[in-house]
């Protein structure tokens, strides 16, 4: 008898992939099947997704796995947020999803301000205001009388798109539904206000379903094309980053998140929304989480520094071997810092040239070897998290006491022990495999197999060991 197995399918910006997970003596293991390329298309005036081969590409990945002769009991999708794609009264898909970075939300949240009263809206939905944000997106639609809206039945997002053509089952995940900026934060569900104010067809809006809610089985056509038979499709943490914060492994106490990737994405898990002015003015955004519970979290500017520090060094045909970096790094001297979120940074030409620049032009130590490269930047974060923990301080009951780091960024030793010194309390550091393992829990849950939240907690501590990092 084959082990059970459960399917995560991951959606990233820049690919997708699907991890069988399964339960073994109490730990979680986890293989990739299946990884694919994601990308935008620009076509005439729009950036699209190619949501059509990336579902193809799902659907081959799905194949994959009853090849290998994997016993699958059940599916979970997650993607990024706030991206969205609209269904007719037939079911059919009007148009590709347009892609968050295109161009047509530019200036709207200034012109919904001029109407709209930022305080009053946050104390609503407990958002923080992109332009990239859904309601921007549906808000540039109304103002060019879109068809597509006018014809749509549904609207579903990303990860919500995936399960509907696999189940025929439209229905909106809590999590990924968050991400929107049009939820009542305290009602779990949507604002009939802002529906109402920016004069959107309120039949687009479907159920809200919290993770761990059955979707349906795979439909027959699916089941017999992919070979899988009809298993069940699960709405887990369908936003990425709520299946990565499931799989935080520390229990105990209050504790931060920080999921390290491209963005550091920093907050904790309450129960209950804050919609404070301090809250707001402080930068928190609140999202869903698993359980009904909320996300109160900050986007920073993460390990983007890095990778376009490595990526020009690669363009010189410079070597650039890790450790070797990090060594160096550790062993520097110079504690020069830049303020990571500063629109200086966001694309610079060089990232090089915009670090040195701007240390040189306040009389700071001004970085020239690849390890101080990284000192100054693994320095600066660590600096900016310890800014994050204490403007979220101020708006939690209780500090917090200790920071676990999932996510690629865990393994950067460096950062970890430097963020350890400047909060001045214990980091935990893994999974890295965060999303994926937060998925399929969530599955495991949602399937009578494991129940308690404490003892999946367990699996993932038995699975990954993470390290603490004590402050020096």
């Amino acid at each position: 008898m084959m082990k059970e197995t459960y399917l995560a399918i991951d959606f990233g910006g820049g690919s997708g992939r699907i991890m069988a997970g399964s339960i073994v003596e109490g730990k979680l293991e986890l293989e990739e099947i299946h990884r694919f390329g994601n990308r935008q298309v620009k076509l005439g005036n729009r950036l699209y997704w190619d949501f059509l081969s990336l579902f193809q590409d799902m659907k081959n990945g799905l194949k994959l796995a009853a090849q290998k002769g994997y016993n699958v009991k059940s599916i979970g999708i997650d993607t990024w947020g706030v991206d969205f794609g609209l269904i007719d009264k037939e079911g059919n898909l009007l148009g590709n999803p347009v892609c968050y970075r295109d161009s047509r939300t530019e200036g709207l949240p200034e012109e919904f301000f001029s109407f709209t009263d930022r305080k009053e809206h946050y104390a609503e939905t407990g958002t923080q205001v992109i332009n990239i944000n859904t309601l921007f997106q549906l808000y540039s639609m109304k103002k060019e009388n879109s068809p597509l809206l006018a014809a749509a039945d549904k609207l579903l997002f990303m990860p919500d798109l995936f399960s509907y053509y696999l189940t025929g089952t439209a229905n909106n995940e809590y999590s990924i539904a968050s991400t929107s900026e049009l939820l009542d934060a305290k009602k779990r569900n949507w604002s009939e206000n802002l529906i109402k104010q920016l004069e959107l067809p309120r039949h687009i809006f479907g159920e809200i379903v919290m993770p761990g809610t059955k979707r349906g089985k795979l439909k027959k056509e699916i089941a017999e094309e992919t070979g899988l038979g009809e298993v069940e499709v699960i709405a887990v943490g369908s936003h990425d980053t709520a299946s990565a914060v499931f799989a935080v492994p520390c229990t105990q106490g209050s504790n931060a998140f920080l999921s390290s990737g491209t963005w550091s994405l920093l907050g904790t898990e309450v129960d209950e929304p804050v919609l404070t002015e301090e809250a707001r003015t402080n930068g928190l955004t609140n999202e869903g989480s698993i359980n009904g519970r909320i996300r109160l979290l900050q986007n920073i500017t993460g390990l983007w520094f890095i990778q376009r520090l490595f990526a020009e060094w690669q363009e010189r045909g410079e070597t650039t071997d890790y450790k070797s970096i990090i060594d160096e790094a550790a062993a520097s001297t110079i504690r020069s810092t830049v303020p990571v979120d500063d629109a200086m940074f966001t694309n610079p030409a060089s990232m090089e040239k915009a670090i040195q620049e701007y240390c040189a032009e306040r009389g700071l130590q001004i970085p020239h070897t690849k390890g101080e490269f990284m000192r100054c930047v693994t320095e600066s974060l660590a600096l900016r998290y310890k800014q994050g923990i204490e403007q979220m301080n101020r708006c939690i009951p209780s500090p917090v006491t200790q920071l676990n780091i999932i996510g690629g960024g865990c393994q950067n030793e460096l950062l970890n022990q430097l963020t350890a010194n400047a909060i001045g309390i214990p980091v935990l550091a893994g999974p890295v495999e965060a999303t994926a393992i937060g998925n399929i829990l969530m599955q495991v849950k949602a399937m009578g197999v494991v129940t308690e939240t404490d003892e999946l907690k367990r699996i993932v501590i038995n699975s990954v060991k993470p390290k603490l990092y004590q402050p020096e």
